[in-house]
């Protein structure tokens, strides 16, 4: 029997009862992956400050006072980890409540294996960032009027005034026009951006997505180009042109 191919990912779960842990557990190292167990959420945060992790499965209900609707919570304010709710509880209100904090599926109790492997492997691929591309001359995006040239480094307007951009806001604008429609997580902006920006270690990603929106959208509290997708991070709206 061949062994399966072993996989980057390290997934944490999250689950009071011993045994349906375990099974996941077993299961998961199983297919490759590199797992790590939490029976509550004092756990939970030990792991998450001593280890890198990729995938959260959370139980809703958790002994202790601590729900897992409020672990999902505290989750997502610090990382942008992708979680995926696990309850007996088939409730829609728990359910839509679970989505609204930030977790990016919700699979009832009780569960098949499979399932919860294809809907793991679904939300990884969802997250996986796309390959940087290196820019060469006359490589250039069009957009709603303006124009980005990646070789040259500059963004022109329709009217031909080049806007000033700071080497994060270029880093940014290119890394999210390039992929119009993909939602970035801020993890991977800043893995994009940050890594070689000397300003990125004093602004945060949210603080640089602000000030580009003031210098291309036309109104920045209602931006058009660049949204927000709540829980996740941003995706390019912009309309490309040849």
């Amino acid at each position: 029997m061949t062994e399966p191919a072993a996989r980057n990912e390290h997934i944490l779960v999250v689950d009071d009862d011993v045994r349906i842990r375990q099974m996941l557990i077993r299961y998961f190292e199983d297919e490759g992956y590199r797992v790590t167990g939490a029976a509550d959420g004092a756990a939970m945060r030990d792991c998450l400050q001593r280890t890198p992790i990729d995938i959260i499965l959370l139980d809703l209900v958790l002994p202790g006072g601590e729900d897992g609707l409020m672990l999902a919570r505290e989750v997502r304010a610090r990382s942008d980890v992708p979680i995926i709710m696990l309850t007996g509880r088939d409730d829609v209100v728990d359910r839509i409540v679970g989505l609204e904090v930030g977790a990016d599926d919700y699979i009832p109790k009780p569960f098949h294996l499979r399932e919860v492997l294809a809907r793991l492997r679904t939300v990884l691929r969802r997250r996986q960032p796309a390959p940087v591309q290196r820019a060469e001359a006359g490589d250039t995006i069009h957009f709603d009027g303006w124009r980005l040239d990646l070789g040259c480094r500059q963004l022109i307007t329709a009217a031909g005034t080049e806007i000033i951009l700071t080497t994060g806001e270029f880093e940014m604008l290119a890394a999210l026009a390039r992929h119009p429609g993909r939602v970035f997580s801020r993890d991977v902006l800043m893995d994009l951006t940050h890594g070689r920006s000397l300003e990125a270690f004093d602004r945060t990603i949210d603080a640089q997505i602000a000030r580009l929106r003031k210098k291309i959208e036309p109104d920045p509290k209602q931006p058009t180009l660049i949204k927000s997708v709540r829980g996740v991070g941003y995706v390019f709206t912009g309309k490309l042109s040849s």
